[in-house]
């Protein structure tokens, strides 16, 4: 579904190597900007509900925003590849909204399975400030997090209990949605209102 204001969004080619990848850009001026991760090639692509509803939110909000597709995924170059290529056209995707936005402090809002490719790219590129994961799976927050996390389940998807206590222990944050599974048929604003809310109390300072 197409909500009133996403014609706003502009498409965007994001270089990799010799690639050029599909993305889709919202410019802003609130800080940090977002870029927003899809699932891995086989569980979708950056028109997945949530990744769609992530981008909107954000753009309303008046905060930069880029969503991209994998190599091999809709009119990305390449072939499908492995989670070394996924982390490369992340890294290539936060270059360019880095560039675009004329800012190096990121945060990123990874869906699914591409949380793995997140927790890559906050060990790998300083000024990745905040990182949001929509439905990761249990086990992704072992190797920790060292910037401000949170974790959004469906009511109704398994292992919650377990990444309760992974973000937890990860110093983050776990927020569910009442009433939805891992797909948002349900709720699915929520979702976007969660990450804003919370990018929004992650950006002020501390009290003194």
């Amino acid at each position: 579904m197409v909500s009133r204001g996403q014609y706003l969004e502009r498409p965007a080619l994001v270089p990799v190597g010799p690639l050029l990848l599909e993305g889709l850009w919202h410019r802003g001026s609130k800080v940090p900007p977002v870029l927003v991760l899809p699932p891995p090639p086989e569980a979708g692509s950056m028109d997945h509900v949530v990744c769609a509803e992530l981008a909107w939110a954000a753009a309303r909000a008046g905060r930069p925003v880029l969503r991209f597709n994998f190599r091999g995924v809709g009119a990305s170059q390449g072939t499908r590849g492995d989670a070394a290529s996924r982390v490369e056209d992340a890294a290539g995707a936060l270059r360019l909204l880095r560039e675009n936005a004329g800012v190096v402090d990121v945060a990123l809002a990874a869906v699914g399975d591409s949380a793995e490719t997140a927790l890559r790219l906050v060990s790998e590129h300083p000024g990745v400030v905040a990182v949001a994961l929509v439905s990761p799976a249990p086990g992704a927050l072992a190797g920790g997090v060292h910037v401000p996390l949170l974790c959004i389940v469906g009511e109704h998807e398994p292992g919650r209990a377990g990444l309760l206590a992974e973000a937890t222990e990860a110093g983050g944050r776990l927020e569910v949605v009442p009433g939805a599974d891992a797909r948002f048929q349900r709720n699915l604003p929520e979702v976007g209102r969660l990450v804003l809310r919370w990018l929004e109390a992650a950006g002020k300072p501390p009290e003194s």
